[in-house]
């Protein structure tokens, strides 16, 4: 699977040259992490982050899973077929949203967001085989499979007119609060970021997203919190709001809401809204043990419904 795009500071030496040349879209910076994935001939989605790809739901990060699946559910699969002879040649690039310093309003803000498409080769005369697509394109593309593409802050910006150093960020899309940034782009395929504040850390790997730290915090915090106790990580997240949106979001796809998969989908909405990391790493919390945890709560929910 093809490799994200780079994605240079703006201001640094790695800065795309002639990238301020010709018209600009500038594309609203999403603080995730990147999520890449191509269908094979069968329909299958294959999926990656920027360092690897996953071979099989098992080994994709819990923050992740809820932008895994909202693909898996939304994309037209049929709509790829007929737009192009070959659609394993056709990669998606986009940006796994969940908590890593950026407070979005995760009840308004997709699970994935769209940044970039990959064609690959293709014969005939008038290929526009291996390349990636134009921001326009790209989110019409996004648009005509059934996803929603990144927002783009200005279109069809003339770059004479474009000061990055007196540019002013703007507010988010997604949030009550500033982007974390924003993505500049031409159509030739240039592209370079501009963060909020020198302070603000986005990978560059990640398409139009982050990967660290947004602009509300240094890093994750989760105050009191110990990562080795899943009962008090259930106790402050599992609230009756996040069991309520879990279980109407379970039933309105037409899926029994019983105990298991309410409580999955809890332990995913925990990874992706909220500042409390899972894997293996120090300071990471057990999914299996919390999940242990808030099946206790789910259990309460599902009986008393």
């Amino acid at each position: 699977m093809r490799s994200f795009p780079p994605l240079p500071d703006v201001h640094g030496p790695q800065a795309a040259e002639g990238l301020l040349t010709g018209h600009l879209w500038l594309l609203e910076l999403i603080d995730g992490t990147g999520l890449r994935f191509r269908m094979d001939d069968s329909g299958l989605l294959r999926f990656g982050d920027p360092e690897t790809t996953f071979a099989g739901p098992e080994a994709v990060p819990v923050a992740l899973r809820p932008a895994v699946r909202a693909v898996r559910e939304r994309f037209d699969r049929e709509a790829l077929r007929e737009a192009v002879d070959d659609p394993e040649e056709v990669v998606f690039f986009g940006v796994a949203t969940h908590h890593l310093g950026t407070d979005y309003d995760w009840d308004r803000i997709p699970a994935f967001l769209g940044t970039d498409v990959w064609i690959g080769e293709r014969e005939g005369p008038d290929s526009d085989a291996g390349a990636f697509r134009p921001p326009d394109a790209a989110a019409a593309i996004f648009e005509g499979v059934g996803l929603a593409p990144v927002n783009a802050v200005e279109r069809e910006v003339n770059a004479r007119d474009f000061d990055p150093e007196g540019y002013a960020v703007p507010r988010s899309a997604w949030r009550d609060g500033p982007a974390a940034g924003v993505v500049v782009r031409n159509k030739r395929g240039g592209r370079g970021k501009l963060l909020v504040g020198d302070e603000t850390t986005a990978a560059s790997e990640n398409g139009a997203g982050g990967d660290r730290d947004g602009p509300d915090a240094d890093g994750p915090d989760t105050g009191d919190l110990d990562a080795d106790d899943p009962e008090a990580i259930a106790a402050r997240y599992a609230t009756d709001d996040r069991f309520d949106r879990v279980v109407e979001g379970i039933e309105r796809r037409g899926e029994a809401a019983t105990v298991d998969p309410i409580a999955d989908r809890v332990v995913e909405a925990i990874a992706r809204e909220t500042p409390v990391r899972f894997g293996d790493g120090g300071g990471s919390a057990d999914p299996e043990r919390v999940r242990a945890a808030v099946i206790e709560r789910a259990r309460a929910v599902f009986e008393g419904r």
